[in-house]
């Protein structure tokens, strides 16, 4: 299908108003260029010949001298011309009549000077004719055609007037002439097509520049962190959550692997090696140190030494995604409990407490009945806390002072738990700013605090809670830490201490932490836990950076 000049882009569009073959710039440049070099071609040989047949001529020159002067003024002028296009490649409206121009004028000369037209030069004008056919609108290439025909019947006139050559040679001028006019009307319907190739070349380029920029954009703006990895461990590709989570701002693509993340490399080297089986690799901790990192890879050729697509999962919101769905079973349960289970152990608690006023029961009674308030009390216990998990509001954030409101917390806690003073201090004198919930806040310290004192003052040595804050070395996040003296956890529960209903020797309800994970995470922060040196835990909360993520 035939394109119209309104599909053609601009600088095609603006190129038929200057009369200059508008939509194949390109291929102008390309024929203008050989043409160029055809020209220095022809000139030296002609050049060539004359001087090596100077005793027998082989274009039987009449005036032989002029005919190597104009052959090299012509080869001189050739040359130049082409330094002039290399330097400036861009053809203007002008260019190509005025090169034809020349090559008319300067054939003439030549098949004046030479045998004529027997003597073959005048060939020459098919090709430069039939050359700028290509690059001019179709009756500007006639216009050539017979501009050369002209010059050809002209040069035989003048030959003949002359004494050179004899009437028959008028016959083969206007043959000469003849197959100028065909290969211009040749060449145009192959202008023509050449014109809606290099033009439909030309939106297929654009719309392929438009396809990968828009390729680019989809995969910069994924949620999912990606990276492209060669056979040779070069980063190709990465995207924007990619770089974030490893910690890398610069330039990435064509970096090696181990300069953006060396624990990545070690984790795909072995994967390579075949020590790692399947597509999921162990995780690793973030660059800012605040989550852990799954890794999945996808071999792109379907072989481990070729190049890789990486995924990386911030295994914090799959963690998220778990305890969502957690929380959702554990709402569905809680109408059932709060009367199925709060209203048979209230009327357990209450017969107990009746029973223990008779007069008549003893001591082992006494101790039974002891069992029993406990035991209803904790269960009353897990009853609240889960209500309370599955009534929690959305969250609130404001910008909070880490010092004022530490401060204020302190002085809160130690009289509410009628504690000495010093057993609960604060730390730390800088100020730290942090967006959060301030009644989440409060409930998530508060329960760490209450944890604290409830297993310190079980342990010997006393209750020393200190609470501090600022920010983390790398990410610069800002933090707040509650760190005791107390047995500490046990090895064997670390790692499940954020987890519903885990419990240790102590007893409780192993909801407290949970619900303190749970409120931090609707706050973007993150709450965690590492053993104390010298005996004790540290609770650390992680806030977002309000600096950086904002309200």
């Amino acid at each position: 299908m035939a394109l119209s000049e309104q599909t053609l882009p601009a600088q095609f569009r603006a190129a038929v108003s200057d009369g200059t073959r508008p939509i194949a710039p390109d291929a102008s440049r390309r024929v203008v260029r050989l043409v160029g070099y055809f020209r220095l071609l022809a000139a030296l040989v002609l050049l060539a010949v004359s001087l090596a047949a100077a005793d027998v001529p082989l274009l039987a020159e009449r005036w032989p001298a002029l005919f190597r002067a104009v052959a090299a003024a012509y080869a001189a002028l050739a040359a130049g011309l082409l330094l002039y296009q290399k330097r400036y490649p861009i053809p203007g409206p002008y260019r190509v009549p005025f090169l034809l121009t020349l090559d008319i004028v300067a054939v003439s000369v030549l098949l004046h000077t030479g045998g004529g037209v027997t003597s073959g030069i005048g060939g020459l004008l098919v090709v430069f004719v039939g050359a700028a056919a290509l690059t001019l609108p179709g009756r500007h290439a006639f216009l050539a055609a017979a501009l050369a025909t002209i010059a050809v019947l002209g040069e035989q006139l003048l030959a003949f007037s002359q004494g050179f050559g004899d009437t028959n040679d008028f016959i083969a001028s206007g043959l000469l002439g003849t197959i100028v006019f065909a290969i211009a009307a040749a060449a145009f319907p192959l202008a023509h097509r050449l014109e809606e190739s290099e033009a439909l070349a030309h939106q297929r380029g654009i719309d392929l520049a438009n396809l990968a920029q828009l390729n680019e954009y989809i995969i910069q703006n994924l949620r999912e962190s990606i990276v492209v990895v060669d056979a040779d461990n070069v980063v190709r590709l990465m995207n924007q959550p990619a770089a974030e989570q490893l910690g890398y701002r610069l330039r990435v693509a064509g970096q090696p692997l181990r300069r953006v993340s060396a624990e990545l490399e070690r984790l795909l080297d072995d994967w390579r090696r075949g020590t790692e089986h399947g597509a999921q690799l162990p995780s690793f901790t973030s660059a800012d140190g605040s989550t852990q990192i799954n890794t999945y890879i996808a071999p792109l050729e379907g072989r481990p030494d070729g190049p890789v697509l990486v995924f990386l999962e911030d295994a914090g919101v799959l963690a998220e995604k778990v305890q969502q769905s957690k929380l959702a079973a554990l709402g569905r349960l809680t109408a059932s409990i709060a009367h199925e289970v709060r209203n048979p152990v209230g009327a357990m608690s209450h017969a107990g407490q009746l029973l223990e006023e008779s007069p008549a029961i003893g001591a082992e009674e006494r101790r039974l009945l002891q069992i029993i308030r406990t035991n209803s009390r904790r269960v009353s216990e897990i009853v609240d806390n889960i209500l309370q998990l599955s009534r929690r509001e959305a969250s609130k954030p404001e910008l909070l002072s880490l010092a004022a409101w530490t401060r204020g917390f302190v002085t809160e806690f130690t009289s509410t738990m009628e504690l000495f003073e010093g057993q609960v201090a604060a730390l730390t004198s800088e100020d730290v700013e942090v967006r959060m919930d301030p009644g989440h806040l409060h409930q998530v310290v508060w329960n760490l605090c209450e944890n604290a004192v409830k297993y310190a003052s079980e342990a010997a040595g006393g209750i020393s809670v200190e609470i501090s804050w600022g920010r983390m070395p790398g990410s610069r996040r800002p933090y707040l830490e509650i760190a005791d003296r107390g047995p500490g956890i046990h090895e064997a529960m670390q790692d499940r201490v954020f987890e519903p209903f885990a419990t240790g020797p102590s007893g409780g309800t192993g909801l407290g932490l949970f619900i303190s994970r749970e409120l931090c995470e609707c706050n973007r922060a993150a709450l965690l836990y590492e053993a104390r040196k010298g005996g004790g835990s540290v609770f650390r909360i992680v806030f977002a950076d309000p600096a950086r993520w904002g309200a």
